[in-house]
């Protein structure tokens, strides 16, 4: 058992120390010399784990979308406002979801499609918003896959223009114009009066790992 715990703590440092470095300069310019600085593991204990770098670069995109954790909400659009929310309250200081984004929307020598966590994203996305049409929370001409994806999308434009202008720094207040623009055209509104789109609300919502709540992948 402590031998299994060992490999789990290495391979979780291994993805920290890759994401960092895909972070910081992308597939194509990120080497596996530079991940093994990094994490100071040796090559064969990296190789064990991940056989190449695009083993590394596919691991670091999925564990983009298993690490955090949100409070459950009675309210699945709000569930879908703090999911949001929490993203952009992490992504400035979290370089695995900055690498998991830039893997995702980079063009390089590997095509990461049937990787790529913005599908992921959108489908959970999705499911809340049929959950929340179902409690009768939507409009009725509300249609969930095109209401995720158009979340997904601005979300991930106004993160790119968030970073160009302000390195991140008022990337929560942005997402949360979105919402305030983007709501009434979803909500009821006995709901919309009842949803805390907040710029606040993403620390709000996020759980430490080791509390109780709601995965956003199962």
């Amino acid at each position: 058992m402590a031998q299994q715990e060992r490999a789990i703590r290495t391979r979780q440092v291994i993805l920290q120390g890759a994401a960092e470095v895909f972070d910081e300069f992308g597939y194509d310019a990120a080497s596996i010399k530079q991940i093994l600085a990094r994490v100071q593991v040796t090559k064969g204990a990296l190789y064990f784990h991940f056989p190449s770098k695009e083993a590394l670069a596919r691991g670091v995109m999925q564990e983009q979308t298993l690490h955090l954790r949100l409070a459950q909400n009675a309210s699945k659009l709000q569930q879908l406002v703090d999911v949001t929310m929490a993203v952009a309250h992490a992504l400035p200081g979290d370089a695995m979801l900055r690498a998991g984004v830039r893997l995702a929307l980079e063009r390089g020598s590997v095509d990461f499609a049937d990787s790529n966590p913005l599908i992921a994203w959108a489908d959970v996305c999705q499911g809340l918003v049929e959950e929340a049409k179902a409690q009768g929370e939507t409009l009725p001409q509300v249609d969930a896959k095109e209401t995720a994806e158009l979340v997904v999308g601005c979300f991930n434009g106004i993160q790119s223009f968030s970073q160009i202008v302000s390195g991140m720094a008022d990337l929560e207040r942005r997402i949360s114009i979105l919402w305030q623009h983007l709501l009434p055209c979803v909500a009821t509104p006995s709901t919309l009066a009842r949803l805390d789109t907040a710029p606040g609300r993403g620390a709000r919502a996020l759980l430490p790992p080791e509390e109780g709540g709601s995965e956003l992948f199962q």
